[in-house]
């Protein structure tokens, strides 16, 4: 299998299970996956406490044979989790860091 092909899998297997684990009666965790594009999101759809709740907890895109993470609202360390599945740092972006500041991380830069 090709990297970007195990990516995809990786990543739509990460925000399922995560999916999975979070989804309630009120509340329910709705994975958002655009094939062609490569665009992957949790979105939170639902009532608590009688107020809407609705929004992206989690946001990644694969890029040129990278993993960019866009947006994290979770309390899991996606780019560990990535790397615990094999996914090399060096194919991880932190795309909710400033560009001038990824190079600080000990993860891709673009």
């Amino acid at each position: 299998m090709d990297s970007l092909s195990q990516y995809r899998t990786i990543v739509q297997t990460i925000l399922s299970e995560y999916s999975d684990r979070r989804s309630t009666d009120e509340i329910e965790s709705q994975c958002c996956f655009d094939l062609q594009r490569d665009h992957y999101q949790i979105v939170n759809v639902g009532w608590e406490n009688h107020r809407r709740v609705y929004g992206c907890v989690l946001h990644l895109d694969i890029k040129n044979n990278k993993i960019w993470l866009q947006y994290n609202g979770t309390e899991i360390d996606i780019a560990q989790e990535l790397v615990d599945r094999g996914v090399p740092k060096s194919d991880i972006v932190l795309g909710f860091q400033p560009p001038y500041r990824r190079h600080l991380t000990e993860y891709a830069a673009s």
